[in-house]
């Protein structure tokens, strides 16, 4: 899936966003007036940590995630060849929110070797041993993109 620059722009915010329950929680404990007693303000100096910790580690993730699907988006579209993907075979994906189909995939082109990869695609009748589906390869690293 290719995301655009306002898709970008909306998850990186949300992701910065992750990251500010826990200053918040620290900022709190601080500045409480008038002051908690000692086992709340420690509960919430200490609850404010843990929330940053995970909050910077999981919006830090998303960052990169989203700034690696932009990269690969543009490196597919600059030096991406057309090609086509046979389906191999299908089976039953059921991580995640969002269940859906696991292919294996034999994909050719002119450029680059012939390689198997697998993907997870939605749920699709069409999505069957044999069916071609177009696709998008970078031949130097074999990034690809089904269309």
């Amino acid at each position: 899936m290719r995301l655009g620059p306002i898709g970008a722009l909306l998850c990186r915010s949300m992701f910065l966003a992750i990251c500010l329950p826990g200053p918040i929680l620290i900022v709190a404990a601080m500045t409480l007036d008038p002051p908690r007693s000692p086992t709340d303000f420690w509960g919430l100096l200490a609850g404010g940590v843990l929330v940053t910790i995970a909050g910077v580690g999981f919006g830090i993730f998303g960052w990169r995630l989203v700034t690696r699907s932009r990269r690969d988006g543009r490196r597919l579209s600059a030096a991406g060849v057309a090609a086509t993907a046979e389906v191999l075979a299908v089976a039953n994906h059921l991580g995640g929110e969002d269940p859906g189909l696991e292919l294996r995939l034999r994909i050719s082109g002119p450029g680059f070797a012939t390689f198997e990869a697998d993907t997870i695609r939605a749920d699709d009748p069409a999505l069957v041993p044999g069916a071609l589906l177009p696709a998008i390869v970078d031949p130097v690293d074999r990034l690809f993109s089904i269309t």
